[in-house]
């Protein structure tokens, strides 16, 4: 049966309250995205149920409702229609729903989520040769190997490893400026003055004491000449007020002038009150948090750590988790290393034992389609689809790997575990702590064993139970009402399809869709497939067939291949926000095109340099056509080459 668009636009206004509580409105390919005046409005369990849609969820201020391409335009045409609402763009959505954000304590976790997640990269990078550096070092002292060192091959690999954490105020500079609407290349600036070669490095205060102090007020306030090198808080506060002065001067300083004086007032203001103020006094409250969240972590038992390994998994339902890699970075800058990692990669593993369980337990197949592939991603550390597609949608395996996360941090902290570097947990967390590797493995042990098991013994397939032991999903559709026994079930024929081979459309890495760090895409709720992180910007067809959907911004193609497949490929994650400007299509909607044929030109650096993820999901959206899918994953493949595979 063909969807009622003006009922399902219909069915969703009234669950959200009314036109009067839409303060914008917007749609992406997949999505109808809607800042709402007040939440508490909102009848969850009727957009839960609504006609047509595939799921809903809550993020970045926005309620967004999963309709699918080719649906969703046409739900949102009866919806602006409906309740005589402006249509917004995606900019002006995205603007209202920061705007939205009252809490000052929530927007300063999304403005650190904002400065930190895009160079998350580079950190990993160094902390995963950190610890390899590390375990090699080791290795070494204790007579497992020889390791020359006096060879470039050696002494190359030391240099990367340790300059992303050299010149972190660097990379934090730009990145926290640009968050703050700052020139972001002044940010760097502000950076290289912190850890400028003309002040002592702050890592060897601690063997050489303090050299060098300068007076401000003579015999009443003097400065220690020293770097920055370690301390996050003071550059993402140098950025802030470097925003504040450059945005004015803009608007003051006669445009001839604009390009010399801005930046030069802005920078030499904000070094000032850095150097001068902001910096001592941050560096105070920095060091007071990192000995206050240290002497947790060493209580007795490992109390402390308990009740944050319990906690950490709920701080990732609200976005505060953004701040962490401030508590790393800082850890490893003071101590050398951070206690706070194997804590993240206890409760990670715990939601992945929890929805691992369900996988096991449920009698549901289409909720352990869903559990496992979310399971085996939270192992690799990614506990967004475990999370928000499984254990909180049945609250139960929540606790359960609540539970199992604290106790696994709980040893941790015990037996004194710690990172020598950042950025990834689960089983490639152990890559970080190579020099007590049995310490993690039983700690990754205790929080998937303990999660594991109270979850299998609590789950209980809805169904069974004969309650509502589940809160709604926000990834799966409602299923449909049974017919009425005197009424023969007539069920709505499913287009021919053939078994073909769907080629990837871009160069680079393929990785699983439950790999995806978009929840919807990785809880498969518009259907499987596989995606690619790509190296090359250019999108090609991955089969002969027809341009159905062409998306405004560019950011998202559909085709109905010539043998029945329906496929939509989404480039990078939240990238309808760029307004198309990094996408060049050369065909449109309703062209034939041939499997190979060049598509779409893409500026990868463009997207990268927006802090987003160019990693392109390709979804069979009529999965359900289908006997199998099969994604060919986990090996780089070249534009071409097989990437799915429908029988």
């Amino acid at each position: 049966m063909a969807l009622d668009y003006r009922q399902a636009a219909q069915e969703i206004l009234d669950a959200i309250g009314g036109p009067g509580n839409v303060v914008s409105a917007a749609h992406c390919a997949t999505r109808l995205r809607l800042v709402l005046a007040d939440d508490a409005k909102v009848d969850q369990a009727a957009v839960d149920n609504a006609t047509g849609a595939k799921g809903n969820f809550k993020a970045s201020g926005q309620l967004q409702v999963i309709y699918g391409t080719g649906t969703v335009n046409k739900v949102y045409e009866e919806f602006i229609a409906l309740g005589h609402i402006t249509a917004a763009t995606k900019a002006e959505v995205k603007e209202a729903a920061a705007q939205q954000q009252t809490n000052p304590f929530m927007r300063a976790i999304k403005l650190l989520g904002d400065v930190f997640v895009p160079i998350i990269p580079a950190i990993v990078a160094s902390g995963l040769l950190l610890g390899i550096m590390s375990a090699l070092s080791f290795m070494d002292s204790n007579g497992f190997i020889t390791l020359a060192t006096d060879n470039a091959w050696y002494q190359i690999l030391n240099l990367v490893s340790n300059t992303a954490f050299t010149f972190l105020q660097i990379l934090i500079g730009f990145s926290a400026a640009k968050a703050f609407g700052a020139n972001p290349y002044l940010g760097a600036v502000i950076g290289m003055l912190l850890i400028n070669p003309g002040l002592q490095n702050a890592n060897t205060v601690a063997t050489e004491g303090v050299l060098q102090t300068y007076p401000v007020i003579p015999g009443l306030y003097s400065i220690e000449w020293t770097g920055y090198q370690g301390h996050v808080i003071p550059i993402v506060i140098a950025a802030g007020i470097l925003a504040f002065v450059e945005k004015r001067l803009h608007k003051v300083v006669p445009e001839a002038f604009d390009l010399f004086v801005t930046p030069l007032v802005s920078v030499a203001v904000t070094a000032y009150v850095t150097m001068l103020a902001v910096g001592p006094i941050f560096v105070w409250a920095e060091n007071a948090i990192l000995g206050g969240i240290q002497f947790l972590l060493t209580l007795p038992l490992g109390l402390g750590s308990l009740i944050m390994g319990a906690l950490y998994a709920p701080t990732v339902v609200t976005g505060i988790h953004q701040m962490y890699t401030t508590i790393d970075l800082g850890q490893i800058a003071t101590y050398g290393v951070t206690y706070w990692l194997p804590l993240a990669s206890a409760a990670n593993i715990g939601q992945a034992g929890a929805a691992l369980a369900v996988a096991l337990k449920t009698k549901d197949v289409k909720v352990r389609s869903l559990a496992l592939p979310s399971s085996l991603s939270a192992f690799m550390g990614i506990t967004e689809p475990a999370i928000f597609g499984v254990n909180l949608r049945f609250f139960k395996p929540f606790v359960a790997g609540c539970i199992g996360g604290g106790l696994g941090a709980m040893f941790a902290s015990i037996v004194g575990l710690a990172a020598a570097g950042t950025g990834v947990t689960g089983i490639f967390g152990i890559l970080l702590c190579l020099n007590q590797p049995v310490q993690y493995v039983i700690m990754f042990a205790i929080a998937g064993i303990v999660a594991f098991a109270i979850s299998y013994a609590l789950y209980r397939d809805p169904e069974t139970a004969g309650e509502k032991d589940a809160v709604p999903a926000v990834e799966t559709a409602p299923a449909a009402a049974p017919a009425p026994e005197s009424a023969p079930a007539v069920a709505d024929a499913a287009p021919a399809v053939r078994a073909e081979v769907l080629l990837a459309p871009m160069t680079g890495a393929a990785i699983k869709m439950t790999e995806v760090p978009d929840p919807v895409f990785a809880s498969e709720a518009m259907g499987t497939g596989a995606a690619v992180r790509p190296t090359e910007g250019k999108l090609y067809a991955p089969a002969a067939g027809t341009v159905t959907v062409l998306a405004e911004t560019g950011h998202a193609l559909g085709m109905t291949t010539d043998a029945g497949a329906e496929v939509l490929m989404h480039i990078g994650i939240d990238t309808v926000t760029l307004e198309g400007k990094p996408f060049t299509a050369h065909v449109k909607a309703g062209e034939h095109v041939e499997a190979g044929q060049l598509l779409m030109d893409v500026d990868l650096d463009a997207i990268r340099a927006a802090g987003l993820d160019p990693v392109t999901p390709v979804i069979v959206t009529n999965t359900d056509a289908y006997a199998t899918v099969t994604p060919h994953a986990g090996a780089s493949v070249r534009a071409g080459d097989a990437l799915v595979d429908l029988a």
